[in-house]
């Protein structure tokens, strides 16, 4: 049996799985990547959280700038969360992801 023959093959393999084509329409999702440069940024964010996007913040630079309006634009952030019901999760790498009511963040059992 030759390499060809594998994929001449109409049956499918033991390991393979067929999954259910989605045939309802779903409404699309946008994903935007913004950066926090001071508190304005924060209400611009949460604007388009409040339209339904995702929200991947870049914070990182605000960081090494300012470490306190860093700080004060996060406890921000996490004050608009927690008042819309919004998710929202830190990375290491310096980016925030925030998420609208409907969608939530899965985060590892510990």
């Amino acid at each position: 049996m030759g390499l060809f023959d594998v994929f001449k093959s109409k049956k499918p393999a033991e390991d393979a799985v067929e999954f259910p084509e989605d045939t309802e329409p779903r409404e699309r999702l946008s994903v935007r990547i913004e950066n926090v440069t001071g508190l304005g940024d924060v209400e611009r964010i949460g604007g388009y959280l409040k339209q339904g996007n995702v929200v991947l913040v870049k914070v990182r630079d605000l960081q090494k700038k300012d470490v306190g309006l860093f700080q004060t634009s996060l406890q921000k952030m996490k004050r608009l969360s927690t008042q819309f019901n919004w998710d929202m999760v830190a990375l290491q790498e310096g980016y925030v992801i925030m998420t609208p009511s409907f969608a939530r963040i899965e985060r590892p059992e510990a």
